[in-house]
């Protein structure tokens, strides 16, 4: 049996109480860094054994991985913060288990972009999930489709990006098109920047931008 587990996107509290009782029933908790799920585990009493589950040697261990499971072990995948799969190590295990007739169930729970999304103003009845953009090959390309995009678009991002993607955005979509920036959600520093996408560069121009981005941004009328 293989859960995939939900974890914070910060605040500590927001893990499910069912997510805290498959935690503390599983043989192994899969994790992406060791070090930020102790943290969490810790916190919650939860004593098991880890092991590193991750984008740079999942595709070595996920047959080994599946052995286990099929030999009787119980597993919890679980990463960093908020839903495993969603931009984040899970999609390989999951395919391998369900070839291999392995249950798999997923707990709800934290996800980024669900608050960005529906604190943003912008219209959540229709959207799309465009995670991480490619970073070269293929970005102009895909640029150019969004900008025809009619629903609202999600993405991710990281600090030292971020302005770079907004310059971009300009550029593809025009300066005045709708959007909002969350970062550090559910954390202390929690901001949610709303309005068109030159006011809301002009403003992360002026300051350090940190923690973990999401970028919510009006499809084209």
């Amino acid at each position: 049996m293989l859960y995939l587990v939900p974890t914070p996107l910060g605040n500590l509290k927001d893990i499910t109480l069912r997510s805290i009782e498959v935690l503390q029933s599983v043989d192994v908790i899969l994790c992406e860094d060791t070090r930020t799920s102790s943290r969490l585990l810790q916190h919650y009493n939860i004593q098991k054994p880890l092991t590193p589950y991750h984008q740079h040697n999942e595709h070595k261990i996920v047959d080994h991985l599946v052995q286990q499971l099929q030999a009787g072990k119980t597993m919890a995948l679980i990463t960093d913060a908020g839903t495993p799969g969603i931009s984040d190590p899970a999609f390989l295990l999951v395919r391998a288990c369900i070839k291999a007739d392995v249950k798999v169930e997923s707990l709800p729970g934290a996800t980024a972009f669900v608050p960005a999304l529906v604190n943003s103003g912008i219209p959540s009845n229709r959207f799309v999930f465009e995670g991480f953009l490619p970073l070269k090959k293929g970005r102009q390309t895909l640029m150019k489709q969004l900008a025809e995009e009619e629903r609202t678009m999600i993405f991710y991002e990281s600090p030292v990006r971020l302005i770079k993607t907004l310059e971009e955005f300009i550029q593809y979509f025009g300066a005045e098109r709708q959007c909002s920036v969350s970062r550090e959600l559910t954390k202390m520093f929690e901001e949610n920047k709303r309005g068109s996408l030159h006011d809301v560069c002009e403003h992360f121009k002026q300051k350090s931008v940190k923690g973990e981005i999401v970028i919510v941004v009006a499809g084209k009328d």
